[in-house]
């Protein structure tokens, strides 16, 4: 017997399948579950049995995503089975969750993954033709978590870290490092549970379009006990922003140059985040160019009608010098993202015209979400340690 007032079931196959006569369960499901179900136009058809209720909606993960304006009411059928069918979808990755008489809930029919602040469901829409975040039968990395204890924040922090398919085997190897940051309301499992990055990673090196790399990625959230020491700056903020620049450079990038066998010098140490991630990434490394020199932005928070002598420190005011330091500055943002895309095209095009080379990408038809980001990658991983 339930003991809450409203019974979730996981209605899998009972219910048949439906949801359009060519849709199959999204990948993201859980085993055996029917729904969510995707149609090849890339509608979705979503399904929760809450026979007690009065209203369901289906919400997706914000306005900004490929799911569809939300939240969608949900119809109700004679045996309690809520369905609603999305709009074609964007292809990728998208969150989402039930709200049932107002109640955020799961879906039993999705795995969960952390977004938004909380565990959230998430379904996959398959993009036609594309397979470059794909498992393949090639040889894999392996992405190993490191628990280890940042004296700066006096905790134990965990971090994500994928080695390349040769590190075990080839023992006297040292490789260079991307530190990879996830965005607000995500966590360090994001990047490979939501974005793919170790497939993304083995299929470049398979086909040797990017060079053997260990990634790091780590939570990006970092809190003192006492008063935060750090001025803010344009380009630098305040309390756990400084915070957590002081766990990557104090404990995070010590830790890994000791534990893995690391090319422990700036010229092969890069960084790149997307969103909250991008924006800590240009904090870090621009104010820290001794220690990066491989620059990576994706759809980041960023300001119009910054001053290029002034912003991050003076990074960018002497740009030949920048350039003889900086071995690739780089910036990714979705076209249909336009909070973030004007800001970043900006921000690149003022740069090159104080002559400092950077390289600017447009995801096509993408907002700000996970398709953009593995396309970020895609794109941007070739090009380092190059």
């Amino acid at each position: 017997m339930c003991r809450f007032p409203i019974c979730f079931l996981l209605i899998g196959g009972l219910c048949g399948a439906q949801g359009g006569s060519d849709s199959q369960p999204a990948s993201s499901n859980v085993r055996g579950a029917e729904y969510p179900r995707v149609s090849s136009d890339l509608r979705v058809t979503f399904r929760i049995k809450a026979p007690q209720a009065r209203q369901v909606r289906l919400q997706p993960g914000g306005d900004d995503n490929g799911l569809g304006k939300g939240p969608m009411d949900m119809m109700r059928g004679a045996d309690g089975v809520w369905t609603v069918t999305t709009p074609p979808a964007v292809p990728g990755f998208h969150y989402y969750w039930f709200l049932v008489d107002g109640l955020a809930v799961g879906d039993p029919g999705s795995e969960t993954y952390f977004g938004w602040g909380k565990e959230s469901s998430g379904v996959e829409v398959p993009e036609k033709g594309t397979d470059f975040y794909a498992v393949k039968d090639v040889p894999h990395g392996e992405v190993r978590t490191r628990w280890y204890y940042a004296k700066t924040t006096a905790t134990w922090r965990r971090a994500m870290v994928y080695t390349p398919p040769e590190y075990d085997r080839n023992a006297r190897a040292r490789y260079p490092v991307l530190y990879l940051q996830h965005g607000a309301g995500e966590d360090e499992r994001g990047w490979t549970n939501q974005g793919r990055a170790n497939f993304i990673l083995d299929n470049l090196i398979a086909e040797g379009r990017a060079k053997p790399m260990i990634v790091v990625m780590e939570q990006g959230y970092a809190t003192l006990l006492g008063p935060v020491q750090g001025s803010a700056t344009q380009g630098r903020g305040t309390g756990q922003s400084v915070v957590f620049e002081q766990v990557v450079l104090n404990d995070l990038i010590p830790m890994i140059d000791a534990t893995y066998r690391t090319r422990a010098d700036r010229d092969h140490r890069a960084m790149a985040g997307l969103s909250m991630g991008g924006g800590q990434t240009l904090q870090i490394t621009l104010t820290h160019l001794d220690k990066f020199s491989w620059i990576g932005s994706f759809s980041s928070p960023l300001r119009t009608g910054f001053d290029l002598k002034t912003a991050y420190n003076g990074a960018f005011a002497d740009a030949a010098a920048f350039t003889r330091r900086v071995h690739l500055l780089w910036f990714g943002a979705g076209t249909a993202e336009e909070r973030m895309l004007k800001p970043a095209l900006a921000m690149s095009e003022a740069l090159q015209q104080a002559g400092i080379r950077n390289v600017f990408y447009q995801s096509p038809g993408t907002a700000h979400e996970w398709q953009t980001w593995r396309r970020d990658l895609h794109e941007f991983a070739p090009l380092l340690f190059q």
